[in-house]
């Protein structure tokens, strides 16, 4: 892994009516990795290769992204704008009455993705992935969802460049926010539950019992793919490219933190497939093992990958549709249990992520349900900051090392992303009332 911390911070773009700025290029964390990420294979089943298949559905750009071993890659000046018209820079703000009500000494410091358009870090991406299909004369997009965010973004971006898009959303999720499906549509999206009965892919998988799932979806927005020529295949997390456009977020979090005269003790964040993590924490890799910093990466206990599952080559999709990459898995026949965590319900994630738990840059805790909401709800009555399920695992995460720091009387500094507003989320945090109490935060604050 390359130490060296020379040229970390880009240069900013300064082109704002705001007043404000953000950076002009992507950073890239392959180079900055222990080793290299170990690339997708076929398996050895005599069918058709599926590596070539995602090269022909995928966008020339986010391949091209995938293949580069630059640390910086410039971002296309009409993304820039989008990303200026639509709120960046985010706020990192600190939630001092938090840090009051849990009496610790520690100082939390809060990236607000929440606060753009679509509720979550999703559009950095979408908006670029959207902004390559146009240039590329692509009609149209098709993608799949979990919790729906990345629906909602890829939507709204469509919107923007006048797309089509069709989105395979794990029925689960569909059903639990509606509301969601019903934004996605006015934006002209096309949704589909999955398993659905618009794909080959989703009627097996309707016949074999399979229960939707973020795999589910990626499997047949693969399909969907392969078969209708119009549209080309993006993908919201995992891949190389996605985590490039999401280090918009470590890289503005890191100037700010300077601008502070703040230096990150801990860098938190939700973890499912893992480009808000690695887009987060990435920008801060070169200086890691020197300033001793800790990357916690917050999981649901429901899809315990990182905590629990096995290194070893596997499919993203339950039926095999999509190449194998090798990562943390839980195995794609892992009956993942109904659970409002959408976003963070799926057996396996990305290489990347993969590759910063097998040599102990991350460290990862999982969360079960209960313990996420009963944050979320705390946050929420301290800061008056609704935040998404997902998010809620690194609320909680934050907490624990708040209530860490409290107990071994030592300032520090914690820095957590807010991936996402719990606006559209309100039926989870009901079903979590109706459920017994941990007392787990009420237990550790009462002992300070």
């Amino acid at each position: 892994m390359n130490d060296s911390n020379e040229g970390i911070i880009p240069s900013i773009h300064n082109r704002s009516i705001h007043n404000r700025s953000i950076p002009d290029r992507w950073f890239n964390v392959a180079p900055h990795l222990p080793e290299p990420i170990p690339p997708a294979k076929d398996p050895d089943d005599g069918g058709p290769s599926r590596v070539a298949l995602m090269s022909r559905i995928r966008l020339k750009a986010a391949l091209n992204q995938d293949a580069s071993r630059e640390t910086w890659i410039p971002i296309p000046g009409p993304i820039q704008e989008h990303y200026e018209q639509f709120g960046r820079p985010t706020p990192l703000t600190r939630a001092r009455k938090l840090e009051a009500y849990l009496g610790t000494p520690a100082k939390i410091f809060v990236k607000r993705e929440d606060l753009l358009p679509t509720g979550s870090f999703k559009l950095n991406s979408s908006i670029a992935q959207a902004w390559f299909a146009s240039s590329e004369g692509a009609p149209g997009l098709v993608t799949e969802t979990g919790a729906g965010q990345w629906g909602h973004a890829v939507a709204f971006a469509s919107r923007l460049y006048g797309l089509k898009n069709v989105i395979f959303w794990a029925n689960v999720s569909a059903r639990q926010k509606k509301e969601r499906g019903t934004l996605i549509k006015l934006l002209g999206g096309t949704v589909h539950p999955s398993p659905s009965l618009e794909t080959s892919t989703g009627r097996m998988m309707a016949d074999q019992g399979v229960v939707g799932s973020l795999g589910s979806a990626i499997g047949e927005a693969i399909t969907f793919a392969s078969t209708n020529s119009d549209y080309k295949y993006i993908s919201g997390s995992n891949h190389l490219h996605v985590i490039q456009h999401q280090s918009i977020i470590g890289l503005e979090t890191k100037r700010q933190l300077e601008t502070m005269g703040e230096r990150p003790d801990k860098l938190i964040a939700c973890v499912g497939g893992g480009s808000n993590l690695a887009g987060f924490m990435g920008p801060f890799l070169p200086e890691w093992k020197r300033d001793a910093l800790r990357f916690i990466a917050a999981e649901a206990a429901t899809a315990p990958r990182l905590t629990k599952g096995e290194w070893r080559y596997d499919h993203a999709d339950p039926i095999g549709i999509s190449p194998l990459s090798l990562s943390y898995t839980l195995g794609r026949n892992y009956q993942l249990p109904e659970t409002h965590i959408g976003g963070l319900r799926q057996h396996n994630g990305s290489p990347v992520v993969g590759l910063l738990r097998r040599h102990g840059i991350i460290e990862p805790r999982a969360y079960s349900e209960q313990e996420v909401f009963e944050a979320g709800r705390l946050f929420l009555q301290q800061e008056g900051i609704l935040a998404a399920p997902e998010s809620c695992h690194a609320v909680r995460a934050a907490i624990d090392c708040a209530v860490e720091a409290r107990q071994m009387k030592r300032p520090e500094t914690i820095v957590f992303c807010l991936s996402g507003n719990g606006l559209l989320d309100l039926g989870g945090y009901a079903a979590s009332e109706e459920a017994p109490q941990s007392a787990e935060i009420e237990y550790a604050i009462a002992t300070r």
